[in-house]
């Protein structure tokens, strides 16, 4: 069974740039999300190239993103203040997750496979998710990223487990769902409800939060 981790064990299927978005205006930002994301795209584009990213955390991670942020940002927020909206948000969600991935654990081989900046394992770690995982497939590392069929097939060659017979649950439809799904695996697809699915083959279930995925797979 695998997972994606942004948006996915951290979040009720919310993108990080909303929830950046978010953190921001409470600090006191006036821009609109339509201004406000390319500005946080230029920051995911930054952080992957940052000194160093390889070792960091998952706050650390945040701390670094919300400074790339704070600078390029046309009005002065504090870059303290977004970190600790989002780390408190994002540990709260994972907290929540960890029992229901345990659960899974006794049941199924689990993996990961995430288009990250090559830090997932040091970030898992640190939120106690990394022993859950047989294996972990950070795209830098590896070398591919979702939706390129090469990352899940590694990552189920490592789980030994046939297409066919597993699950990806993720909340990026190109990239987990859709990715997954031309392999042949059966995909759950975590979203908000007022998030529109796109043209083409329906994802296997639908939830608006991890712990829906038991009832899923019961």
């Amino acid at each position: 069974m695998l997972f994606d981790f942004g948006g996915t064990l951290d979040a009720d299927g919310v993108y990080w740039s909303p929830r950046f978005h978010a953190a921001y205006r409470a600090a006191g930002g006036s821009l609109d999300f339509a201004a406000f994301d390319p500005i946080f795209k230029a920051t995911d584009e930054a952080l992957a190239r940052l000194p160093g990213i390889q070792a960091l955390g998952f706050r650390a991670a945040i701390e670094a993103q919300s400074r790339l942020l704070a600078a390029r940002l046309p009005d002065r927020v504090d870059a303290d203040a977004l970190t600790d909206r989002l780390h408190t948000d994002a540990v709260t969600i994972v907290t929540r997750n960890r029992p229901i991935l345990e659960r899974l654990r006794r049941r199924y081989r689990l993996g990961i496979v995430s288009n990250f900046t090559g830090n997932l394992q040091p970030c898992l770690e640190e939120l106690d998710l990394a022993r859950l995982f047989v294996v972990v497939s950070d795209s830098t590392v590896v070398g591919w990223s979702k939706p390129d069929a090469r990352i899940f097939a590694h990552t189920l060659a490592a789980l030994q487990v046939p297409a066919q017979r597993a699950w990806m649950v993720g909340d990026n439809f190109e990239a987990d769902i859709r990715g997954a799904a031309n392999l042949g695996m059966q995909t759950c697809w975590l979203a908000p409800a007022e998030r529109v699915a796109p043209d083409g083959p329906a994802p296997t279930a639908r939830i608006q939060s991890l712990p829906d995925v038991e009832r899923v797979l019961a």
